[in-house]
Parts: structure tokens; sequence; C-alpha cells
């Protein structure tokens, strides 16, 4: 048996003013890796394409990866580069000997002229081999459109946000595509749209609504009434047609089952709308209330400075919530993290130990907010710098290693502030250990993120405080302007 596998990720947020260039999609190997380097990469790791690997060796098949691409989220990609990077898929295809393909795409990618990038690049292989079967698995914040379910034999979603379960999607599509290889499952797809596109600050599966609608995916999949059942909550941040909640449901030859399942589904999280609306805190308040909490606890109080979260295309330089936690006080801190090459270069010619100051962030433009974040000039002692890498300790993105480029630590009174060269939310714990910040040992973790923070941090949280700064990953809809989206939708539409 011989399987074609790949990765192409990227969740584009549209009002984002971060580049997406062909070599983003290439951080952790480069794009032409062999086969060796692709396999010890990706071989038991957190991810979809590491669960393909698992699922493959399992059964002793040869494998071969055509591109392990995948972007941190940001604006559009350019056509030349999504057409690239496709091709490198495509060719593969078309030269044949495959028993089948799977793919871990997003299901939220946009470039320059497409909105459905996933839906076309599936589209464009099928007209390339018509009955190869394809196991595709997507994010939990897909932005799902009928050309994706239309072209892919089985789909596999994430059921947790943070998502912790990526390698377990992985292998369900690889599993369910190899028992449709062996004739013992023919798969039948249905899916359908809620007209809601939920808050992403709401969409975490440590809560409600969302841990229901997951927990009963999995529960129809562990019954064995369904073969894959998926709730795609949806990406806001794409000013797309089809942006929103949407759901996928695949059975062994029962159409109408599937049908039943999905609007069942869809059933419940239209019921549930009004869960999913994020109702901010003004930021003064937010910090002051962090700071009043902190009185006896032990462990720390997590900010979050959720409006730029670069993993949903947040520029990550804003500095409103630095400047508030500066202003206020707060101290025994760390925040975690401005992007900031340029602050980097300057700390690191200063050197470790020396007294600076530095003009830190504020140096993205955001057209899409029609206002931009100041830099904030702060004076400090450079306490550390190292290359930014380290592995990622887990559960999310296991084993996956992370490339932060150069990276320094600034204490500003009680305040240590990470600069780092790279976009990169902190999910893991190696984020600050890496850095030699102990998150137990600190009154405040300050992070710019909105809920994947948990997988690495979530238990160690006495309170967590939500900071409403600014930037593109912002909560208030009003903020933004929606020109795609199909309408009415709620909450843009009073329903």
């Amino acid at each position: 048996m011989r399987l074609l596998l790949a990765q192409f990720k990227h969740e584009t947020n549209t009002f984002s003013p971060v580049p997406t260039p062909f070599e983003r999609f290439y951080r952790a190997l480069p794009a032409d890796a062999d086969q060796a380097s692709l396999l010890a990469a990706y071989r038991g790791t957190g991810l979809a394409l590491g669960g393909f690997i698992d699922v493959a060796e399992r059964v002793g098949a040869e494998v071969v990866i055509a591109t392990a691409a995948e972007a941190q989220p940001s604006r559009p990609t350019d056509d030349a580069t999504y057409e690239r990077i496709s091709q490198a898929i495509l060719s593969r295809v078309a030269r044949g000997g495959f028993d089948a393909v799977l793919l871990d795409l997003h299901g939220a990618m946009v470039t320059e002229s497409l909105e459905d990038a996933e839906g076309t690049l599936l589209r464009r292989l099928r007209e390339i081999d018509p009955d190869i079967p394809v196991g595709v698995t997507l994010d939990m914040h897909a932005n799902v459109y009928d050309d994706m379910v239309r072209h892919a034999t089985v789909i596999t979603g994430y059921h947790t946000y943070p998502h912790v379960d990526i390698h377990a999607a992985g292998v369900r599509a690889a599993e369910l595509i190899l028992r449709t290889l062996s004739g013992a499952i023919r798969p039948v797809m249905q899916w359908g749209q809620a007209p809601m596109l939920p808050h992403v600050m709401r969409q975490g599966t440590h809560a409600e609504p969302n841990r229901s609608l997951q927990a009963r995916c999995q529960a129809l999949e562990t019954s064995g009434e369904v073969l894959a059942a998926s709730v795609f909550v949806g990406f806001p941040h794409a000013d797309i047609s089809q942006a929103g909640l949407s759901a996928v449901v695949c059975t062994d030859a029962a159409p109408e089952a599937a049908r039943q399942h999905c609007e069942a589904l869809l059933a419940q999280a239209w019921q549930a709308r009004e869960g999913f609306v994020f109702h901010p805190t003004p930021l003064a308040e937010a910090v002051a209330r962090a700071k009043a909490c902190a009185i006896g606890l032990d462990g720390p109080v997590v900010l979050l400075d959720h409006c730029d979260n670069s993993a949903s295309g947040g520029s990550m330089d804003t500095t409103e919530v630095l400047a508030e936690v500066l202003r206020q006080g707060l101290d025994e801190a760390v925040f975690y993290a401005i992007w900031d090459p340029q602050a980097v270069q300057q700390a690191l010619a200063a050197g470790i130990g020396s007294e600076i100051t530095l003009s830190l962030g504020g140096k993205t433009a955001m057209p899409a907010l029609r206002r931009d974040s100041p830099p904030l000039s702060v004076t400090g002692r450079v306490k550390l710098a190292f290359d930014g890498r380290f592995r990622n300790r887990g559960p999310m993105y296991q084993g996956v290693q992370t490339r932060l480029g150069p990276t320094v630590v600034l204490a500003v009174g009680g305040l240590e502030i990470v600069l780092i060269s790279e976009h990169q939310e902190p999910f893991d714990l190696n984020c600050l250990s890496s850095v030699g910040v102990d998150p137990l040992q600190k009154r405040f973790v300050i992070l710019k993120s909105r809920v994947h923070w948990r997988a690495g941090f979530g238990d160690l949280a006495r309170e967590v405080i939500e900071c409403d700064g600014l930037g593109v990953t912002t909560s208030d809809y009003g903020a933004l302007q929606f020109k795609r989206v199909r309408r009415p939708i709620y909450p843009l539409d009073p329903m």
C-alpha cells in the first residue's frame, strides 16, 4: 500500500496586516526537505500529519510526504505562493501510483483571489484523479465550503479547543481511509451551516456551549452511529461569504442518517447562539480586577491580551495592555510577548546586563481598524537572550520544534517582557521555561492569547482576566468592516 501525505495549513485573517510570504509556510523545515527529514520531523508529533504517519507505519504502508507547509495565521497569501505549494501536492497525484491521499488542511485559508483555497485544491485533485480515496483533517475553525465536502472522501475535525486532539483527528481520518480501501465501509457525507459567527473567545471546549456540541460529536463517533462527526465553529475574522459555524457528518452508506445528525448538531448550536457572544470588560477595569484578586492567591493570575493573538492573525506588537499593566504597577509578572525584531537587535547589541531604553511595538499599521497602536518607550535591563528554539512539551503540537528567532527578556522593574522575532502564540509551557521563567513563581502571567494558552497553562491559573486591548483579533465586530460575509448572520444582525 502506498499513501500520499501532505500538510498545507493557514488560518487567514482578512483584516490582518501581517504578510504571508512563501517562507512563512516553511519555518519548521525548508520546502525542499527530503523524505527522511520530513518523517523524522513529524513522526510521533501531535499533528494530524503525525497521526497519518503513525497509522501508515503501523500497517506497513509506504508513505510519501508531498509537502509540510504551515504558516502562522496572517493576511491572505498571494496566489503565486498558493499555486506553488498546491503544485507540490497535485504534481505528486498526477504521477500516480498511490492508493490514497491524506491531507492535513486547515479549512480557513484565503488567497488574493480565492475564498475557498482548500476546496479549490480538492477540486483540482479530483480533476486529476476522480476515484482515489482522499482523507482530510480540518481545524475546528474551518469555514466550510461545499467543494471541501464534495471532493473529500472523509473529513475529520478536531473536537477540542485548545486543539489538543489534532493527532487524534489525523488518526481517525487515516483509519477511515484504510477501511474504505479494504471495502469495509462506504463513506458518505452531509453538511450544513448555521447563520452564526461565534466569537472565538467563547468557542473554547473548556466551557459551554461548545463543550456540549463537541461531546455530542464524540459520542456519535464512539457509539458507532456515525463514522465521523464534526462541528466547525468557524473563523470569524475572515470576511468571506461562508464564514461561520457548520457541521459535517460522515456515515457508512447512510446519507439520510448523516443528514439528520448534521441538522441536529446545527439546531443545538443555533439554540445556544447567545452563549457564543463575548462581552468585554474595559481594559483599566480588567487590570485593576487582576491586581485585586491576586491578593492572597497561591499561584498566578493569567491576563489575556486577546485582541492581539498572533495565532489568529494578530501583529503581536500592540501595546495597550502592556502600557496598562505598567501604569497599574503589576509586579512579579511576565508579559509574553511583544513581536519586535528591531528592539530585539537593539537589546542584543547592548548586551546582557545592560540598561537600555527601547521603543517597543507599535510598528505595524492596522488599516482594517482605522487606528494604530503607539510604540511604548520602556527602560529596563537586558536579562536574557537566546536563539528562540525549543521543542513543544505539549499536549498541543507536542514534539514540534518552535522557532521564535532571536529572543530577549527585558526586566522593567518587577515585570519581565519577552521580545521575539517571529510570531508565536504562547500555548506551550516551554514558551516561558525556555526564557527561564517559572509561571508558578509569578503573581501575574500576561499572554497574547485567547484560548490556546489553556493547553499549556490552564492548570496553573488561579484566576483568568480577559483584557480588551487593541488588535485585529478583537471580538468587537463593530470595529471591523464586514463586506462579503453572508447576511443576515448572528450576532451582526438581530436574529
